[in-house]
Protein backbone atom coordinates (compact mmCIF):
# COMPACT_ATOMS: atom_id res chain seq x y z
CA UNK A 1 0.00 0.00 0.00
CA UNK A 2 1.51 3.56 -1.01
CA UNK A 3 1.94 5.90 1.71
CA UNK A 4 1.44 9.32 0.39
CA UNK A 5 2.98 12.75 2.15
CA UNK A 6 1.24 15.77 1.68
CA UNK A 7 3.72 18.50 1.46
CA UNK A 8 3.96 21.93 1.21
CA UNK A 9 6.03 25.11 0.15
CA UNK A 10 4.80 28.63 0.94
CA UNK A 11 6.57 31.47 -1.57
CA UNK A 12 5.70 35.13 -0.39
CA UNK A 13 7.06 38.92 -0.89
CA UNK A 14 8.70 41.21 2.10
CA UNK A 15 5.92 42.50 4.17
CA UNK A 16 8.52 45.16 5.54
CA UNK A 17 8.89 44.63 8.94
CA UNK A 18 9.83 41.17 11.28
CA UNK A 19 6.61 40.82 12.63
CA UNK A 20 4.18 40.36 10.23
CA UNK A 21 6.45 38.40 7.65
CA UNK A 22 6.12 36.14 11.14
CA UNK A 23 2.01 36.69 11.31
CA UNK A 24 1.95 35.94 7.45
CA UNK A 25 4.10 32.57 7.71
CA UNK A 26 1.56 31.59 11.10
CA UNK A 27 -1.07 32.33 8.64
CA UNK A 28 0.42 29.97 5.89
CA UNK A 29 0.63 26.92 8.62
CA UNK A 30 -2.72 27.52 9.49
CA UNK A 31 -3.83 27.26 5.28
CA UNK A 32 -1.35 24.41 4.68
CA UNK A 33 -2.65 22.14 8.20
CA UNK A 34 -6.68 23.24 7.05
CA UNK A 35 -5.65 21.70 3.10
CA UNK A 36 -4.59 18.75 4.82
CA UNK A 37 -0.68 19.10 4.83
CA UNK A 38 1.15 16.95 6.82
CA UNK A 39 4.73 18.76 6.58
CA UNK A 40 5.51 22.56 5.76
CA UNK A 41 8.68 24.50 4.40
CA UNK A 42 9.28 28.38 4.13
CA UNK A 43 11.90 30.48 2.07
CA UNK A 44 15.14 31.21 2.63
CA UNK A 45 15.73 33.69 5.82
CA UNK A 46 11.98 33.34 6.43
CA UNK A 47 10.83 36.20 8.37
CA UNK A 48 13.12 38.94 7.08
CA UNK A 49 13.98 40.70 3.91
CA UNK A 50 16.60 39.17 1.93
CA UNK A 51 19.43 41.51 3.22
CA UNK A 52 22.27 40.00 2.03
CA UNK A 53 21.87 42.75 -1.02
CA UNK A 54 23.74 44.56 0.98
CA UNK A 55 26.78 44.60 3.42
CA UNK A 56 25.57 46.12 6.28
CA UNK A 57 25.77 44.94 10.10
CA UNK A 58 22.38 46.44 11.23
CA UNK A 59 21.23 43.13 9.80
CA UNK A 60 22.53 41.08 12.66
CA UNK A 61 19.91 41.16 14.75
CA UNK A 62 17.62 39.16 12.45
CA UNK A 63 19.86 36.44 13.78
CA UNK A 64 18.45 34.28 17.20
CA UNK A 65 19.70 31.69 18.70
CA UNK A 66 18.18 27.71 17.65
CA UNK A 67 16.36 26.26 19.26
CA UNK A 68 16.09 28.75 22.32
CA UNK A 69 15.18 32.07 20.63
CA UNK A 70 11.78 32.78 20.41
CA UNK A 71 11.08 31.99 16.87
CA UNK A 72 11.64 28.67 17.68
CA UNK A 73 9.39 28.63 20.48
CA UNK A 74 6.58 30.17 19.03
CA UNK A 75 6.65 27.72 15.59
CA UNK A 76 6.76 24.32 17.70
CA UNK A 77 3.60 25.72 19.75
CA UNK A 78 2.23 26.07 16.25
CA UNK A 79 3.52 22.46 15.06
CA UNK A 80 2.27 20.44 18.31
CA UNK A 81 -0.91 23.12 17.65
CA UNK A 82 -1.60 21.85 13.80
CA UNK A 83 0.04 18.44 14.09
CA UNK A 84 2.36 20.00 11.28
CA UNK A 85 5.99 19.36 10.46
CA UNK A 86 7.84 22.37 10.44
CA UNK A 87 11.01 23.53 8.27
CA UNK A 88 11.98 27.03 9.02
CA UNK A 89 15.04 28.47 7.52
CA UNK A 90 16.51 30.95 9.59
CA UNK A 91 19.15 33.20 10.72
CA UNK A 92 21.34 31.68 13.62
CA UNK A 93 23.27 33.43 16.17
CA UNK A 94 25.37 30.50 17.95
CA UNK A 95 27.56 33.01 19.94
CA UNK A 96 28.18 36.30 19.16
CA UNK A 97 29.89 36.99 16.07
CA UNK A 98 29.35 33.87 15.16
CA UNK A 99 26.24 33.34 12.44
CA UNK A 100 25.00 30.96 10.40
CA UNK A 101 22.16 30.58 7.78
CA UNK A 102 20.12 27.72 9.20
CA UNK A 103 17.01 25.74 9.43
CA UNK A 104 15.51 24.53 11.81
CA UNK A 105 12.94 21.30 11.69
CA UNK A 106 10.61 20.75 14.22
CA UNK A 107 8.12 17.65 14.56
CA UNK A 108 4.58 17.54 14.29
CA UNK A 109 4.24 17.31 18.51
CA UNK A 110 6.33 20.27 18.30
CA UNK A 111 9.36 18.65 19.26
CA UNK A 112 12.27 20.11 17.94
CA UNK A 113 14.56 17.65 15.72
CA UNK A 114 17.45 19.74 14.90
CA UNK A 115 18.79 21.83 12.86
CA UNK A 116 20.94 22.49 9.17
CA UNK A 117 23.55 24.94 8.66
CA UNK A 118 23.89 25.93 4.88
CA UNK A 119 27.68 24.56 3.66
CA UNK A 120 28.31 26.71 0.65
CA UNK A 121 28.25 30.59 0.53
CA UNK A 122 28.57 32.70 -1.97
CA UNK A 123 30.27 36.19 -2.13
CA UNK A 124 28.95 37.81 -5.46
CA UNK A 125 27.03 40.98 -6.25
CA UNK A 126 23.62 41.23 -4.59
CA UNK A 127 24.24 38.19 -2.79
CA UNK A 128 26.99 39.08 -0.05
CA UNK A 129 26.78 36.28 2.23
CA UNK A 130 30.03 35.96 3.70
CA UNK A 131 29.50 38.78 5.49
CA UNK A 132 26.77 37.50 7.29
CA UNK A 133 27.18 33.55 7.43
CA UNK A 134 29.91 31.22 8.44
CA UNK A 135 29.80 28.00 6.35
CA UNK A 136 28.13 25.25 7.85
CA UNK A 137 29.43 22.48 10.08
CA UNK A 138 26.72 20.11 11.02
CA UNK A 139 26.83 17.98 7.95
CA UNK A 140 24.26 16.17 6.29
CA UNK A 141 21.29 15.46 8.57
CA UNK A 142 18.60 13.44 7.70
CA UNK A 143 15.60 14.06 10.27
CA UNK A 144 12.77 11.27 11.21
CA UNK A 145 10.16 13.11 10.75
CA UNK A 146 6.04 11.97 11.84
CA UNK A 147 5.87 12.17 8.29
CA UNK A 148 9.31 10.41 7.03
CA UNK A 149 12.93 11.76 6.72
CA UNK A 150 13.53 15.00 5.79
CA UNK A 151 16.55 16.62 4.81
CA UNK A 152 17.20 20.46 3.69
CA UNK A 153 19.90 21.89 1.25
CA UNK A 154 19.62 25.91 0.99
CA UNK A 155 19.83 28.20 -1.98
CA UNK A 156 23.00 28.32 -3.07
CA UNK A 157 24.18 24.62 -1.79
CA UNK A 158 21.85 23.40 -4.99
CA UNK A 159 24.88 24.01 -7.36
CA UNK A 160 27.43 21.52 -5.93
CA UNK A 161 26.18 17.74 -6.44
CA UNK A 162 27.95 16.25 -3.26
CA UNK A 163 25.40 17.35 -0.80
CA UNK A 164 22.37 16.06 -2.52
CA UNK A 165 23.95 12.94 -2.73
CA UNK A 166 25.09 12.40 0.77
CA UNK A 167 21.28 13.40 1.74
CA UNK A 168 20.71 10.25 -0.34
CA UNK A 169 22.97 8.53 1.60
CA UNK A 170 21.64 9.48 4.76
CA UNK A 171 17.99 8.30 3.69
CA UNK A 172 16.26 11.40 2.88
CA UNK A 173 12.55 10.76 1.13
CA UNK A 174 12.28 14.54 1.10
CA UNK A 175 14.65 17.34 0.51
CA UNK A 176 13.46 20.67 1.17
CA UNK A 177 15.79 23.47 -1.01
CA UNK A 178 14.61 26.89 0.90
CA UNK A 179 15.85 29.73 -1.55
CA UNK A 180 16.31 33.45 -2.57
CA UNK A 181 17.58 33.62 -5.85
CA UNK A 182 16.71 36.48 -8.65
CA UNK A 183 15.79 36.25 -12.34
CA UNK A 184 19.42 38.04 -13.93
CA UNK A 185 21.36 35.29 -12.20
CA UNK A 186 19.81 31.84 -12.04
CA UNK A 187 16.25 31.33 -13.41
CA UNK A 188 17.72 28.97 -16.29
CA UNK A 189 18.96 26.94 -13.43
CA UNK A 190 16.05 26.56 -11.45
CA UNK A 191 14.15 24.39 -13.38
CA UNK A 192 17.08 21.91 -14.55
CA UNK A 193 19.29 21.62 -11.14
CA UNK A 194 16.76 20.22 -8.49
CA UNK A 195 14.64 18.01 -10.58
CA UNK A 196 18.17 16.61 -12.44
CA UNK A 197 19.00 16.25 -8.13
CA UNK A 198 15.96 14.50 -7.53
CA UNK A 199 17.08 11.65 -10.71
CA UNK A 200 20.26 11.59 -9.77
CA UNK A 201 19.27 10.91 -5.92
CA UNK A 202 15.84 9.03 -5.95
CA UNK A 203 14.15 11.52 -3.59
CA UNK A 204 11.39 14.03 -3.67
CA UNK A 205 12.64 17.45 -3.53
CA UNK A 206 10.63 20.62 -2.71
CA UNK A 207 11.83 23.94 -3.85
CA UNK A 208 11.45 27.74 -2.72
CA UNK A 209 12.03 30.93 -3.93
CA UNK A 210 10.94 34.19 -2.71
CA UNK A 211 8.64 36.82 -4.93
CA UNK A 212 8.95 40.42 -5.49
CA UNK A 213 11.37 43.16 -5.48
CA UNK A 214 12.70 44.35 -2.32
CA UNK A 215 13.68 47.69 -1.34
CA UNK A 216 17.32 47.15 -0.82
CA UNK A 217 18.08 46.12 -4.29
CA UNK A 218 17.26 45.68 -7.65
CA UNK A 219 16.98 41.54 -7.18
CA UNK A 220 13.52 40.23 -8.50
CA UNK A 221 12.86 37.19 -7.34
CA UNK A 222 10.48 35.09 -9.01
CA UNK A 223 8.71 32.44 -7.18
CA UNK A 224 7.75 29.40 -9.23
CA UNK A 225 8.46 27.12 -6.38
CA UNK A 226 7.47 23.88 -6.81
CA UNK A 227 7.55 19.58 -5.79
CA UNK A 228 9.84 17.24 -8.05
CA UNK A 229 9.63 13.22 -7.94
CA UNK A 230 12.75 10.64 -8.18
CA UNK A 231 11.34 11.21 -12.14
CA UNK A 232 12.39 14.29 -12.59
CA UNK A 233 8.52 14.92 -13.30
CA UNK A 234 6.76 18.27 -11.52
CA UNK A 235 4.05 17.34 -8.94
CA UNK A 236 0.97 19.28 -9.83
CA UNK A 237 1.85 22.93 -10.95
CA UNK A 238 4.72 25.57 -10.65
CA UNK A 239 3.86 28.26 -8.46
CA UNK A 240 3.14 31.85 -9.63
CA UNK A 241 6.76 33.88 -10.60
CA UNK A 242 4.89 36.84 -9.29
CA UNK A 243 2.44 35.97 -6.61
CA UNK A 244 2.18 35.00 -2.99
CA UNK A 245 1.30 31.17 -2.92
CA UNK A 246 1.21 28.20 -1.03
CA UNK A 247 2.24 24.78 -2.79
CA UNK A 248 0.30 21.90 -1.51
CA UNK A 249 0.85 18.88 -2.98
CA UNK A 250 0.56 14.92 -2.51
CA UNK A 251 3.70 12.90 -3.09
CA UNK A 252 3.76 9.04 -3.36
CA UNK A 253 6.99 7.50 -1.43
CA UNK A 254 6.41 4.34 -2.89
CA UNK A 255 7.98 6.01 -6.10
CA UNK A 256 11.30 6.20 -4.34
CA UNK A 257 10.84 2.23 -4.06
CA UNK A 258 9.79 2.03 -8.02
CA UNK A 259 13.03 4.14 -9.21
CA UNK A 260 15.68 2.79 -7.33
CA UNK A 261 14.54 -0.84 -8.18
CA UNK A 262 14.75 0.33 -12.03
CA UNK A 263 17.93 2.73 -11.10
CA UNK A 264 20.22 0.86 -8.76
CA UNK A 265 22.69 4.08 -8.49
CA UNK A 266 23.24 3.50 -4.63
CA UNK A 267 24.39 -0.01 -5.81
CA UNK A 268 26.38 0.88 -8.09
CA UNK A 269 28.60 3.77 -7.00
CA UNK A 270 31.72 3.45 -7.26
CA UNK A 271 33.56 4.85 -4.09
CA UNK A 272 37.02 3.54 -4.85
CA UNK A 273 37.15 5.99 -7.85
CA UNK A 274 35.88 8.78 -6.35
CA UNK A 275 39.10 10.33 -4.11
CA UNK A 276 40.67 12.62 -6.21
CA UNK A 277 37.20 14.62 -5.74
CA UNK A 278 38.09 15.87 -2.56
CA UNK A 279 41.62 16.45 -3.13
CA UNK A 280 43.26 19.84 -2.18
Amino acid sequence: MSRVVRAAVFQTSWTGDKESMIRVHEQAARDAAAQGAQVLCFQELFYGPYFCQVQDAAFYDYAERIPDGPIVKRFQALAKELHLVLVLPMYEEEQPGVLYNTAAVIDADGSYLGKYRKTHIPQVPGFWEKFYFRPGNLDYPVFDTAVGRIGVYICYDRHFPEGWRALGLNGAEIVFNPSATHRGLSKYLWQLEQPAAAVANEYFIGAINRVGVEELGDNDFYGTSYFVDPEAQYVGEVASDKETELVVRDLDMEKIRTVRNRWQFYRDRNTAAYSSLTAP
